[in-house]
């Protein structure tokens, strides 16, 4: 069956490159069709406190997309004119300033003291911005930036929906970069390895066509994260650019076999597709466990590069060969000595120090270990912006100007008694880091009738039975003083009403890390136990996938243990997702080894003549491959100026030349030490 298939490929080059072409229009309408989501906490479980009152803020409120505008040095006539032009806005829900209570003619010294302090700031004033959608939806985004252009140089606009907006700008500026970098420094790998200046450009072309049925077909799925996005392309074209290695060099193998170059393909599309079938499924497994993930995040880009790997694998084998047929003669034309040098030499050197090396492996696990346990991490999400965005700016300006670094929302029912709220009020004000707290009589005051305040002001504290409690904080989201601020607010406040729920900012990035803890352990032990039981499929062995998975950890180990050696704060997700993705895409490297050991043997070498072979070999293939794997990756770090980008691809083209290194220099002398045991613990080891 799959005979007939290859050779049906071979024999209609320009039908199928003709079915590729026009598969790119669904894939352009699908990809246009996909909402990118730009915000990492709406991908907490649902079933959390602070997810849960985020949707009644949403839902009830209107207030879960809330920004604090910050005004300099304005008079007070003029606010009122800004913030008119502002409620006029499509979009737009509410904007609360003291006008709602009070006359503006009155000196702010005569207003009540926390009324006075929560809209004044000696020459600053804060105006209340509330919007229809939720805090990332598209609509909202859309609004902030309507909103942005009614202000100047003296306003200041803060909270997550401009810090959202201002992502999704900066994203959209550097994604093109992201792409263009990938494909030149890839094309600069290939062109050095190869022996052809035309092939590169073929693969790249091959890949592309991969790439883009990959982010075409995301519509089903209705979103991706912005980080997918930015990320998915870049690693989409660093672990499948094998695949098409395998294939040209398979084809160039069976051309001297046959007399119709067609027949040579398809036998090399049959040999290719069964062995990257195998292949594949080690790099899938890696993204599989992302899956597993509570912050679905995690699943986000699992999914979709499970999918890029298994579009990767068919179109190398579907439209790849059509491409190589068109430019064959220029491919074979264009030629030059491969840059890569002969490995013969360095091979018997480590052969010769196999011991040494495999005792230099040993002694690294323990403080490679350590080193990663002690590699901090960090939750906030602002940091990860350049400090210079203009919600960047606006949040300093308001942690400033009114010590407001983050605000908590308390919701409760509506029924408590009056006393109640201001006693439970009173006693949050005494929390370490609280600047103030508000319910509604303490924003309109004692003193002031309630049919003197308007509808807009009451359905901001009070709605279908449901009052909200503003509290606002000193301390900065993720920080341990917060988190604890944060518990004693939730003890406080279960104390009078214990079906209250606490969220923002502060209360979903607490949360961000319990959940980011659980997901690192446990997408860790589904990696590797999906890595164990496919090598033990490969290999038939019960020792094999034990030592190639611990020469791959090893290195995993040392790849996230150089951000503490340099100083470095990480953001969260980069080890669940190193973890993960660099023992899915580069266990390939060390299966590749082990396979031609295990071939030599079989062909009756002894164990040293058979892993010399299989070491010099190996190596030019792990080079090529994990240059280019670095290659795609190494230039997005060096000019994103988003970190959480720009972190997971420095790690990930550190991980690729570090897993590289540790299978060459490690992993020859302990196939070589351990292979009398491996013989006994696997099924036809040396038999043909």
């Amino acid at each position: 069956m799959l005979s007939k298939i290859a050779k049906g490929l071979t024999r209609h080059p320009s039908i199928i490159l003709t079915i590729a072409i026009v598969l790119l229009i669904p894939s352009v309408i699908g990809y246009a069709m996909t909402r990118v989501n730009y915000d990492i906490l709406s991908y907490l479980p649902k079933n959390l406190n602070s997810t849960r009152g985020e949707d009644v803020l949403e839902n009830t409120f209107h207030d879960a997309a809330t920004s604090m505008l910050v005004i300099d040095g304005m008079d007070s006539k003029d606010v009122v004119t800004l913030k008119k032009k502002i409620e006029k806005v499509p979009g737009v829900n509410n904007v609360i300033w003291v006008d709602d209570v009070a006359d503006i003619s009155i000196p702010k010294e005569m207003l009540p003291t926390l009324l006075k302090d929560t809209f004044y700031s000696d020459n600053s004033t804060l105006v209340l911005i509330t919007y229809d959608g939720s805090s990332s939806s598209n609509e909202t985004l859309d609004t902030v930036g309507r909103v942005r252009k009614l202000l100047n140089k003296q306003c200041f606009l803060s909270g997550v929906s401009a810090i959202t907006r201002d992502t999704k700008d900066l994203t959209a500026q550097e994604l093109p970069i992201y792409v263009g970098l990938a494909v030149a420094l890839s094309l600069l790998a290939m062109s050095l390895c190869m022996q052809s200046w035309v092939l590169p450009f073929v693969f790249i072309l091959g890949i592309g066509f991969a790439v883009a049925y990959n982010f075409g077909s995301n519509v089903f799925m209705g979103q991706i994260s912005y980080v997918t996005q930015a990320i998915a392309g870049i690693l989409q074209l660093g672990v499948t650019m094998d695949y098409s290695i395998f294939l040209i060099n398979r084809y160039d193998e069976e051309k001297p076999k046959f007399q119709d170059r067609r027949d040579a393909m398809a036998s090399a599309i049959q040999s290719t597709f069964t062995s990257l079938a195998g292949s594949s499924l080690t790099t899938v497994a890696g993204f599989f466990a992302l899956c597993f993930m509570q912050l679905t995040l995690g699943r986000d880009i699992g999914i979709v590069m499970m999918k890029g790997v298994i579009l990767g694998v068919l179109t190398t084998v579907t439209v790849l060969p059509s491409l190589i047929f068109v430019f064959d003669k220029p491919i074979h034309k264009y030629t030059h000595r491969s840059l890569i040098p002969d490995f013969s030499g360095g091979s018997h050197f480590l052969i010769k120090h196999r011991k040494a090396f495999v005792m230099l492996g040993l002694l690294l696990i323990l403080p490679a270990l350590w080193t990663q346990s002690h590699t901090e991490e960090y939750y906030n999400l602002t940091r990860s912006l350049p400090s210079n965005l203009d919600s960047v700016v606006a949040t300093n300006k308001l942690k400033k100007d009114f010590n407001m670094a983050t605000t908590h929302f308390i919701i409760a029912d509506d029924s408590m008694p009056a006393y109640k709220v201001k006693e439970m009020v009173s006693k949050i004000k005494k929390v370490n880091g609280v600047e103030n707290a508000a319910a509604y009589n303490d924003i309109i005051g004692p003193t002031i009738p309630d049919d003197f305040i308007p509808q807009k002001v009451k359905d901001l504290c009070k709605k279908d039975g449901k009052q909200l409690i503003l509290v606002n904080s000193k301390f900065k989201a993720a920080e341990d003083a917060e988190n604890q601020q944060i518990d004693q607010i939730t003890s406080i406040v279960n104390q009078y009403d214990p079906s209250a729920l606490v969220t923002g900012e502060g209360a979903l990035t607490k949360d961000l890390i319990t959940v980011a803890n659980t997901d690192f352990s446990v997408t860790n032990k589904i990696s590797m136990l999906c890595m164990l039981i496919l090598v033990a499929i490969v290999f038939k062995s019960a020792l094999i996938p034990f030592l190639l998975v611990a020469v791959i950890e090893l290195a995993i180990s040392i790849n996230l243990g150089i951000p503490f050696l340099t100083g470095t704060v990480i953001p969260f997700i980069t080890p669940t997702i190193i973890g993960c993705v660099q023992l899915g895409a580069t266990v390939d490297y060390s299966i590749l080894m082990t396979s031609r050991f295990q071939e030599e043997l079989k062909s009756g070498q002894n164990r040293l003549e058979a892993i010399k072979i299989a070491s010099k070999t190996s190596f030019p293939s792990i080079v090529t491959s994990s240059l280019v794997f670095f290659c795609s990756t190494a230039g997005v770090s060096l000019v994103s100026q988003i970190e959480i980008i720009q972190s997971i691809c420095s790690t990930l083209a550190r991980g690729a030349l570090i897993s590289a290194l540790t299978i060459i220099l490690v992993l020859p002398g302990v196939l070589y030490v351990t292979e009398p045991l491996i013989s006994k613990l696997s099924y036809h080891w040396k038999k043909a």
